[in-house]
């Protein structure tokens, strides 16, 4: 035999199986402790359902109120929640190492962007043929990008070697 489907969100009426409850009425008005049978049947005469708001204190704290709108208010409260959540994103940004003032300029603006939004920065040096035996050019240009940004970031990670490309991560402060 299937057990019934669990039910999300609150408990209400007959779904509350505990014997006691504290009650508070469609008003906000505190009507004490009672029995769970005759909270409900109160609710019942206004109209309304008991609903389980505090499940965890001792007795449980239960409000008049109409379940298919307690549920859609929530609802509507955790869609605006998740709305307004920023989520951190990686932006990659490409530079060789013999890069020219103008083209750093442009890939500094873009990073200066980035980090205002709230995201992570990985900068991305790459090697092509002979530049491999130069590296020191590559970890100069990352500390002035570091040196640059240094008011605004920090770095997560520093500059390290994987294969022909160097990487370093900046994050904002």
């Amino acid at each position: 035999m299937l057990a019934p489907p669990v039910k999300s969100g609150p408990r209400f009426n007959d779904m509350i199986n505990v014997p006691r409850v504290r009650v508070i009425d469609d008003e906000g008005e505190n009507l004490g402790i009672m029995y769970t049978r005759e909270a409900i049947e109160k609710a019942a005469e206004v109209g309304l359902d008991l609903v389980e708001v505090s499940p965890n204190a001792d007795p449980p704290v239960c409000k008049f109120l109409d379940v298919g709108k307690f549920r859609y208010e929530a609802q509507k409260k955790a869609n605006q929640a998740r709305k307004t959540q920023k989520t951190q994103e990686i932006k990659e940004i490409k530079m060789r190492p013999n890069i020219d003032d103008h083209d750093y300029d442009v890939k500094m603006r873009a990073m200066h962007k980035f980090i205002g939004e709230g995201d992570k920065v990985k900068v991305t040096l790459r090697f092509r043929g002979r530049e491999l035996s130069h590296q020191q050019l590559g970890m100069n240009l990352l500390k002035r990008v570091q040196e640059d940004i240094a008011e605004i970031a920090k770095v997560e990670s520093w500059p390290r070697m994987e294969g022909r490309q160097m990487l370093m991560v900046i994050s904002p402060k």
